[in-house]
């Protein structure tokens, strides 16, 4: 079984966010740079079926060349080789294209993916991709077993899970739940001097045009200031929480 899976990079959550040009452009400067991580509960689960089913493994990123230290990272965690495809993330469409691309000539069986980045959030991808490919596509997907060509998926639905059945080719979204946040794996000193020698394959990317365009970030308002009420003094609560809060 050959597995791509799909790798965002995209800034570590403790980052601070600034935006430049009007805030019509995310500032860069000073951020730090890690896996996705619905992205990396996903390869999480393909290390699994390296291990046991002896599946190959290939992570791909559609970005510029500061991607590949956290394709490297990928490496690092097991993956057998990676790929970049040589262009700016533009807007889901136009990475879904690139990714199609990579996937119809390589031949893929499953393609995996996170159901969204946690920067961008958009959540397109994935079903942009299947669609482009004329796969299969299960979103939301929390647990995954693979026999042969056949697929039994988990998926997290509106007050419960619903259990599926698909057949490869196949392209699933996922999230937390598909692995156990304890069974993430952290690159030792060895996966790190050998993801040095796995090859990074650098592809240009194929003509394609993005279809939305961001025109303006805008930050969450401030949050007001806490004021404290003696434990006492119940009629002050009361009157701060029907006046002012209004929740009562």
């Amino acid at each position: 079984m050959k597995i791509l899976v799909c790798i965002s990079h995209v800034p570590d959550t403790t980052s601070k966010i600034n935006f430049t040009d009007n805030d019509s452009k995310f500032d860069t400067n000073g951020i730090q740079y890690v896996i996705n991580p619905h992205d990396e509960f996903m390869l999480t689960r393909a290390m699994w079926f390296k291990e046991k089913q002896g599946a190959t493994v290939t992570v791909v990123n559609v970005g510029d060349a500061s991607t590949e230290p956290t394709l490297r990272k990928a490496l690092a965690i097991g993956a057998d080789d990676a790929i970049r495809v040589n262009a700016e993330a533009t807007d889901g469409f136009f990475v879904a294209k690139q990714l199609a691309e990579v996937v119809k000539n390589g031949g893929y069986d499953l393609v995996l993916a996170g159901r969204e980045s946690i920067d961008y959030n958009g959540g397109m991808v994935p079903g942009i991709l299947a669609s482009l490919l004329g796969f299969n596509f299960v979103n939301a997907c929390i647990g995954i077993e693979v026999e042969g060509t056949d697929a039994k998926l988990i998926r997290e639905i509106d007050g419960g899970e619903e259990t599926l059945k698909a057949s490869l080719p196949l392209v699933v979204a996922g999230q937390k739940g598909v692995v156990e946040e304890k069974d993430l794996r952290i690159p030792n000193m060895r996966g790190i001097m050998m993801a040095r020698k796995k090859p990074l394959a650098v592809v240009e990317p194929v003509d394609a045009s993005a279809m939305t365009s961001s025109q303006k970030f805008e930050k969450p308002a401030a949050k007001g200031a806490v004021k404290l009420v003696d434990a006492d003094n119940i009629d002050e609560l009361i009157n701060l929480l029907h006046n002012e809060a209004k929740v009562i």
